[in-house]
């Protein structure tokens, strides 16, 4: 379970650190993450470090598929994650 909550955190912090380099590449005019990379990561359960990526550093949040798929994402990640730390039997 430890590695799990580890696991968990550092994913979250890699999904954020994402979007904070991808929007200095892009202020930058720089080659970008892709943005296959960065659903990849949401999808790893790193979706709130995503998320919140997107509202602190004000980015890719005019993007629908960022603005509705990460979301949703997060929202059925911490559903199975409440399932399968609570509703166990």
């Amino acid at each position: 379970m430890k590695y799990l909550a580890a696991y968990i955190v550092l994913i979250n912090i890699t999904g954020f650190i994402i979007m904070y380099k991808d929007k200095q590449y892009a202020r930058r005019h720089q080659w970008r993450i892709k943005e296959s990379t960065i659903f990849i990561t949401a999808l790893a359960l790193g979706s709130l470090g995503v998320f919140t990526g997107m509202r602190v550093f004000r980015h890719k949040t005019k993007h629908w598929k960022f603005v509705i798929f990460i979301p949703l994402i997060l929202i059925a990640q911490v559903a199975l994650l409440y399932r399968f730390l609570f509703m166990q039997g």
